[in-house]
């Protein structure tokens, strides 16, 4: 249970506070976990394949217990791939900026690529759906430079975290550890805040990979 999966959505690379932050959890995760391997998937590297008419077509062909076959099964061969490099892993670190109210365009192409049947999650027509994420665990990094909790609706809604962690429970992962960043960049001095997520992630990444809650740091 030693394997991570980082999943990055941002693409403002060293500019990117999401990225910051997930440095600063996988520090301090090596230093007490020597033995952990830590994979890096950024999202934005041109690897994920769409899901176009002849993936849609594949997934219902599944569905209806038929095998595709042709450009069908090539596109459905794909997504298998990719929900392989996703499943390898025992536990996750995501990075999720806030763009438009939710999360980017380019991990919602990871969740409809991935979130198959017999992948992500089974269905029985009397009880529906079954996640089958099992026995893993996510930690998920939430930027975002103008919506926050304590705002105006003026200021926007919050989709992101909401719909992002609606799609982990469906798919199985109940343990979920958030670190949230989002300073109001347009009147307020966002260092206290940052201060604040790098201190979260560090908690976090102290309690990951054991059983139970994150170690929470003093003062």
């Amino acid at each position: 249970m030693n394997k991570l999966l980082h999943i990055s959505a941002s693409p403002r690379g060293p500019r990117s506070e999401s990225l910051a932050i997930a440095a600063t959890f996988l520090d301090e995760l090596r230093a007490i976990r020597p033995d952990v391997t830590v994979e890096h998937w950024d999202l934005w590297d041109g690897t994920l394949p769409e899901f176009g008419p002849p993936a849609a077509a594949a997934k219902m062909a599944i569905f209806g217990g038929a095998d595709p076959e042709g450009d069908e099964a090539t596109a459905w061969r794909a997504a298998r791939d990719t929900f392989e490099r996703f499943d390898f892993a025992d536990h996750y670190l995501f990075t999720v900026p806030m763009w438009n109210a939710s999360v980017p365009y380019i991990l919602k192409q990871l969740i409809d690529v991935i979130s198959q049947p017999g992948m992500i999650f089974g269905f029985d027509p009397s009880t529906g759906y079954t996640g089958l994420l099992q026995n893993k665990r996510a930690a998920v990094i939430y930027t975002g430079a103008v919506y926050g909790p304590d705002r105006g609706p003026g200021f926007g809604n919050d989709f992101q975290q909401p719909y992002f962690e609606d799609w982990l429970r469906w798919a199985g992962v109940d343990d979920i550890r958030s670190i949230e960043f989002r300073p109001n960049l347009a009147t307020a001095d966002p260092e206290p805040g940052r201060r604040a997520a790098h201190l979260r992630a560090t908690e976090v990444a102290r309690g990951f990979l054991s059983p139970g809650e994150p170690t929470l740091l003093a003062g």
